[in-house]
């Protein structure tokens, strides 16, 4: 008899101590949960022993990785309602050892380890990362960036689309075709720099290139663009010399704490400075003080995260960590601020955009799913997974307010206290 997907969802419920709204289609047949819901798919008893043997994050995304669970229907929708049950529960929530006392929780694990077949721990998906050394060196940054970024440029042109720019746009409505919003956005970067012919703009993270082509092309500065992904300066070094800019673009394979050819006029670095390290970033910060000249702005765009009420209880996301930004850490925006503050600058504008980033998410999935077979053959079917669970569940993560990300605008303020800000900050909209 059938019945796996029934015993599952009844031990699911059990373990929660909730309702569980997804429908689960199980191995042998079964089915079970609202007829109505999109379905977790449980494709093996290795996903159990998966989650068993890796309770929580970590566990689901390994399962979800290896191909051993999947969602039939809106992916949107389900994790969704998967993230109110794990990522979202109130942080009192039981310990694991608090929930092990509870006759009713160990019952339902042991219905669990019988459904789950024989107790062998299977091996993480080969596109986890095996963890070595300090955090933050030079030698692990290089690691880590070659990662999460030399997937492939062709895989990349798949998701970002022609404009290749890996990072939040900017929308006029959602209407909007994502090339001009990353158009917009690298605009709107360039306006609040205050770019003008002949000045000199030190891109930090400068990806596959576009904000230095777009800095040079529109605004007539030389541009010095740093990364440590081999691939993505080929590519990068290529467009420009397309563009005919390889006069006025650099495109070095380098680590942001070598460059020492300062004063720059204008310093950009755009989701990059998730990857520096809570450790790190004070010197991060005062380095990049170092490069600009007196007057000389910084536009910071990153990633941040809500503070908690204890601190030194945050952890970096198992599954982000695992596959896709290894040693990524975000920061709540206050933090950040205070970082750049210590260092000298002074911070002029913030501006908050998760809505935009999570428009942007959206239709980077959608590009993925659309040519899926290619994107597999490119990489992995592992690799697929990743991405496309990453960009959605960080989609729901924005429009939820679980992070955010923000344009942080700084000066060097020369000795004297004048700025050169406008009276009007905001001439850039």
């Amino acid at each position: 008899m059938a019945d796996a997907a029934p015993r599952l969802h009844a031990l699911v419920e059990q373990l929660l101590g909730a309702p569980f709204e997804l429908r689960i289609r199980a191995w042998d047949g079964s089915q079970a949960g609202p007829p109505d819901a999109p379905a977790l798919v449980v494709r093996n008893r290795r996903a159990l022993r998966r989650l068993l043997f890796k309770p929580g994050e970590l566990g689901l995304a390994r399962a979800w990785v290896a191909g051993d669970l999947d969602v039939e229907g809106d992916l949107y929708t389900a994790l969704g309602l998967l993230s109110g049950l794990i990522w979202e529960r109130d942080e009192d929530a039981r310990t694991l050892a608090e929930a092990l006392r509870d006759p009713q929780f160990r019952s339902a694990v042991r219905g669990l380890l019988k459904l789950a077949g024989p107790p062998l721990p299977p091996a993480p998906p080969r596109e986890e990362v095996r963890r070595t050394g300090h955090l933050h060196t030079r030698r692990s940054d290089r690691r880590a960036i070659s990662h999460h970024y030399d997937v492939g440029n062709d895989f990349y042109a798949i998701v970002l689309g022609p404009s290749m720019v890996y990072s939040c746009a900017y929308w006029e409505s959602p209407g909007s075709t994502l090339e001009q919003a990353q158009e917009d956005k690298l605009e709107l970067v360039c306006r609040k720099l205050a770019l003008t012919s002949g000045q000199r703009l030190l891109d930090v993270g400068c990806g596959w290139g576009s904000m230095a082509i777009h800095a040079a092309r529109e605004h007539g500065v030389s541009v010095v663009g740093i990364t440590l992904s081999q691939e993505q300066a080929a590519y990068a070094r290529k467009c420009v010399a397309d563009a005919g800019l390889t006069d006025r673009v650099d495109i070095r394979v380098q680590d942001y704490r070598d460059v020492t050819d300062g004063p720059y006029d204008a310093i950009s670095s755009i989701g990059m400075a998730e990857h520096v390290g809570a450790e790190r970033y004070l010197e991060y910060a005062s380095h990049l003080h170092g490069l600009l000249k007196p007057g000389g702005r910084l536009l910071n765009h990153q990633i941040a995260r809500r503070p908690q009420r204890d601190e030194t209880e945050y952890h970096v996301d198992e599954f982000i960590d695992a596959y896709v930004f290894p040693d990524g850490e975000l920061a709540p925006l206050g933090t950040t601020v205070t970082q750049l503050e210590r260092a000298g600058f002074e911070v002029r504008d913030v501006e908050s955009i998760p809505e935009h980033y999570a428009l942007t998410l959206r239709r980077w999935v959608t590009r993925l799913e659309a040519d899926w077979a290619r994107a597999v053959d490119l990489t992995s079917p592992g690799r697929a997974r990743v991405w496309r669970l990453y960009m959605a569940a960080s989609a729901l993560a924005f429009e939820r307010n679980r992070i955010g990300v923000n344009q942080v605008l700084a000066v060097r303020t020369p000795a004297d206290g004048g700025s050169g800000m406008p009276l009007r900050a905001r001439t850039w909209n």
